[in-house]
C-alpha cells in the first residue's frame, strides 16, 4: 500500500484527525466517540494549558484512494522529563487500520520527531496530562470504556509489538457491585474517626460552594500522585480549566471532601453517572441533541464513574477512606446505581485497588503503556 504522510496544521486537518476514529469504529458497539470540542480544546495550542510546557506534532496517514488509514500525535512533555531526568517523546492519539506498513509508517514520524529533539525513546499512548486517555486496550475488548477510557481493537497491542515495543507498565480497571446497603461498620467507624482526628465531612449544598475546596483537592491530588507513571505536576492555569470542565458536570451528592480541624483536605472522592452511553448516542456532537443524551444520563443512571480519589499519605490508615465511602457509597445506594467502574488505576497501586476489595468485584479490563528505545 502506497501511504502518505501530512502533519496537520490547520483546524480543518484537525477536526479530520479527531473524527477519523469515529469511522474506524463506525459498526462496534463498545467504541465510545469523544465530544469533538472537548477533542479540539485538548490538542489546540492556544487553548490547551499544557502547552505551557508541552510540545506536540500531529500527524494523518492517507493510502492510494486518499483515505484517511491511521493518525498518531508526538508528544514532549518537558515537565515530566524533567521530573524522570530523561528526554522522552510521548505517542498518543493512535488509531490505525489492520497493516503494519501503516503502523510502521506512523511509528517513525514519531521517531523522526524523537530524534529531532534528541529523545533515548518514545512510550505510550500517554497524553499531556493524567486527564488524556492513556493505554492500549488488552484486556476487556467486549467491555463499553468510561467516557475517559479509550477502546481500541485487538490488533493493536498485538502490531505494535511486532515493532519491538515492550511493555512499560499496565493500567487495570475493576466493575464494583454497588450493594443494597454500606456495611455497619463504615458508619461506625466514621463517626470514631472523625471524633478522634478531628475530621470532618463537607456538606456541600452548591457547586459554588465546593470551588472553596477545589484549590485543595488540587494541591493533594497533585501530592499524592506525584509519582504516579506519566504525572507531571498540574499548573495553575491546568486546574482552572480543569475546574471549568469538571465543575458544571458533578453532582454533589457523589462528591465527598474530607477536612481536618484546619478546614484543610485531607481526602476526596469524586464519582460521576457513567457518559458512556450518552456518548455514543451523541456521536461526538454535544448539539443538538448531544447535550441532551449527557443530562439524562447525570439524572439517570444504573452505573457511575469513580473519577478521582486521593487521601493525605498522613491520614492513609486512619479510615478516611471509610468516611468517603459512607458519604458516596450512601448516595448510590439511595440513587439507584447498582454498578460502579474505576477509571484506570496503575496494576501495582494496591492501595487504590483495595480500597475495593471489601465489595463484590472483578478485573474486567487492562490498558499497557509501550516503550521502545531509539
Amino acid at each position: 500500500m502506497k501511504i502518505t504522510i501530512k502533519e496537520i496544521t490547520s483546524k480543518n486537518d484537525l477536526k479530520k484527525f479527531i473524527k477519523f476514529p469515529n469511522k474506524l469504529y463506525e459498526d462496534n458497539k463498545f467504541y465510545v466517540p469523544p465530544l469533538i470540542s472537548a477533542e479540539l480544546e485538548t490538542l489546540s495550542k492556544d487553548k490547551n494549558p499544557a502547552f505551557d510546557f508541552c510540545e506536540a506534532k500531529y500527524w494523518l496517514a492517507y493510502n492510494e484512494d486518499n483515505t484517511i488509514v491511521w493518525r498518531i500525535a508526538g508528544i514532549i512533555n518537558h515537565k515530566y522529563n524533567k521530573k524522570v531526568g530523561k528526554q522522552l517523546v510521548r505517542f498518543g492519539w493512535l488509531d490505525f487500520i489492520e497493516d503494519i506498513d501503516v503502523l510502521k509508517a506512523l511509528i517513525q514520524a514519531v521517531v523522526k520527531f524523537a530524534n529531532e529533539k534528541g529523545a533515548v525513546g518514545i512510550h505510550g499512548p500517554l497524553g499531556f496530562s493524567d486527564f488524556d486517555a492513556s493505554g492500549i486496550l488488552i484486556e476487556g475488548f467486549d467491555e463499553i470504556p468510561t467516557a475517559y477510557g479509550k477502546y481500541n481493537y485487538p490488533y493493536y497491542s498485538q502490531m505494535i509489538e511486532q515493532l519491538g515495543f515492550e511493555k512499560e507498565v499496565d493500567w487495570v480497571e475493576f466493575r464494583v457491585t454497588v450493594p443494597d446497603e454500606i456495611p455497619v461498620r463504615y458508619s461506625q467507624i466514621t463517626g470514631s474517626i472523625a471524633e478522634k482526628y478531628k475530621l470532618q465531612s463537607v456538606k456541600l449544598k452548591s457547586k459554588k460552594e465546593i470551588l472553596k475546596y477545589a484549590d485543595g483537592i488540587f494541591q493533594l491530588l497533585n501530592k499524592e500522585y506525584e509519582s504516579i507513571h506519566g504525572f507531571s505536576e498540574l499548573t495553575p492555569n491546568q486546574i482552572d480549566a480543569l475546574k471549568k470542565q469538571f465543575i458544571p458536570l458533578l453532582r454533589l451528592k457523589f462528591v465527598s471532601v474530607v477536612v481536618n480541624a484546619e478546614n484543610k483536605v485531607v481526602g476526596f472522592g469524586i464519582c460521576l453517572p457513567s457518559l458512556s452511553r450518552a456518548l455514543q448516542q451523541a456521536k461526538g456532537n454535544l448539539f443538538p441533541f448531544g447535550f441532551l443524551h449527557i443530562q439524562k444520563a447525570l439524572r439517570v443512571n444504573e452505573t457511575i464513574d469513580s473519577l478521582l480519589i486521593a487521601i493525605h499519605s498522613d491520614y492513609r490508615k486512619k479510615g478516611v477512606n471509610s468516611m468517603i465511602f459512607n458519604d458516596v457509597g450512601n448516595s448510590m445506594i439511595a440513587d439507584g446505581i447498582k454498578y460502579l467502574e474505576t477509571t484506570r488505576m496503575l496494576e501495582h497501586n494496591l492501595f487504590i485497588q483495595n480500597l475495593w476489595n471489601k465489595f463484590e468485584m472483578r478485573n474486567h479490563k487492562r490498558a499497557r503503556c509501550y516503550f521502545k528505545k531509539i
